[in-house]
């Protein structure tokens, strides 16, 4: 990569293979999860998540490329993380590690998608920003949801 072009067409296929690894990786979190609100809040995420990859699709139509992944290190860590509390969590702690696996996941997408929408921004590519505005606003809107069902209901120090 030498140009910011180049940056962003990279960071975007990044994105890219993280919002499909997620759609095969939010199921099992949905399945190992406790809470019923949890469960309801991931498979809501797994919807938006698809959504996004069609976003994604169209992103990469503005800017005349191809929509297609490069692998990830970083989801893919993320993911394997998860797994590891899926194994070892149970009880209480299941379901706040989970929130804090998935809020990770969150904190990724929102640093990557603010980059990429201001990139899309200084590079002139309003359509690639606007949309880019509304994935990450999706992102932020998650996160939130997490953070209000983890303080109200499901991090208890009793538990």
């Amino acid at each position: 990569m030498k140009t910011l072009a180049e940056a962003f067409h990279h960071t975007l296929k990044d994105i890219y293979f993280a919002e499909n690894a997620l759609t095969k990786a939010l199921p099992k979190v949905s399945k190992a999860a406790g809470s019923s609100d949890l469960k309801a809040a991931l498979d809501h995420h797994l919807d938006e998540t698809k959504e996004q990859i069609k976003l994604l699709d169209k992103v990469f139509r503005s800017i005349g490329e191809k929509a297609e992944g490069e692998k990830c290190d970083a989801i893919e860590g993320l993911v394997k993380e998860t797994e590891g509390i899926m194994k070892e969590a149970s009880g209480a702690a299941l379901d706040a590690a989970l929130i804090a696996a998935c809020q990770a996941v969150e904190h990724y997408e929102i640093a990557r998608y603010g980059t990429l929408r201001e990139w899309a921004k200084v590079l002139g590519n309003t359509e690639a920003h606007d949309m880019l505005t509304q994935i990450l606003d999706m992102e932020k809107a998650a996160n939130a949801k997490l953070t209000g069902m983890a303080v109200s209901e499901v991090n208890d120090a009793k538990a």
